[in-house]
């Protein structure tokens, strides 16, 4: 992985939020590149139970300030940075007053998924792609992890699609076993609709639910990774009948010769 440039865009990083597969795989996968020589960025967004002082975040003056459009409003990026400890990787945290001020990740104390959430996801979308541009950070491959993050393949592969710095990018999305009850926001698909975007690629955004949502990440991926050792049925399945390159299941302890492969040889040639 010398030289190579992977831009992990993350739900989830530990340290910063308790260890899941996702947040533990968010740090692991980084770490193995780093020491292999590759170059890493890693985006996840700011959520208000980060504590910033124990971890050090600071504003990036020179990368905020870009004002991003979500359902014809102006909602103001905000860039912060922090260092893991010990690990020398730097973590880009997308932030916004409004969107993830509360003190909570994805759901309320009762366990409700947060009315914005289908907003949030655009916005940390536009906002990791954005900030990406100001970096002028030409990734090689784009490893998506996490439902959050799952609109990131849609608008680079739609909205950014005349953008050079991502021609010659791949994306790869994880898929978790991270299924969530009910269904983001109804109007979402209306809100996509606003950016423009192909009405075929966000069709089953019909019904945003959490099997559509990582369905059309994977529509819009150029390979697949089954981070989890089950998954939903329906998603199976549909990984199951891909025509493009899978890497199955590897555990934590495991994933590391695997995941090198499948970037250097599959991904980087596909």
């Amino acid at each position: 992985m010398k030289d190579k440039r992977i831009l992990y865009v993350s739900s989830e990083v530990v340290p910063y939020l308790p260890e899941t597969e996702i947040s533990s795989m968010s740090f692991e996968a980084p770490r193995m590149v780093n020491k292999q020589g590759g170059q890493i960025r890693i985006f996840m967004p700011r959520f208000g139970n980060i504590n910033e002082r124990r971890h050090q975040l600071h504003e990036v003056i020179r990368l905020s300030g870009i004002n991003l459009v979500i359902n014809d409003l102006d909602m103001p990026l905000i860039i912060k940075v922090a260092s893991i400890p010990k690990e020398r990787i730097q973590v880009y945290f997308i932030d916004n007053e409004e969107y993830f001020k509360r003190k909570a990740t994805l759901t309320d104390e009762d366990g409700k998924l947060f009315p914005d959430n289908d907003e949030r996801a655009i916005f940390f979308a536009k906002g990791v792609i954005e900030t990406v541009k100001k970096l002028n950070w030409a990734p090689d491959i784009i490893h998506v992890n996490g439902w959050l993050a799952s609109l990131l393949p849609l608008y680079l592969k739609e909205f950014y699609k005349t953008e050079p710095l991502f021609t010659e990018s791949k994306i790869v999305t994880s898929i978790y076993n991270q299924n969530f009850d009910g269904t983001l926001d109804k109007q979402m698909i209306e809100k996509i609709k606003f950016d423009g975007l192909d009405e075929d690629a966000i069709k089953p955004l019909e019904k945003p639910d959490y099997i559509n949502l990582m369905k059309v990440a994977i529509d819009n991926s150029d390979a697949v990774i089954r981070g989890s050792e089950m998954l939903p049925k329906e998603l199976d399945s549909y990984i199951s009948d891909l025509t493009k390159p899978v890497l199955e299941f590897h555990s934590i302890e495991e994933f590391a010769d695997p995941y090198t492969e499948f970037y250097t040889n599959t991904v980087l040639n596909s």
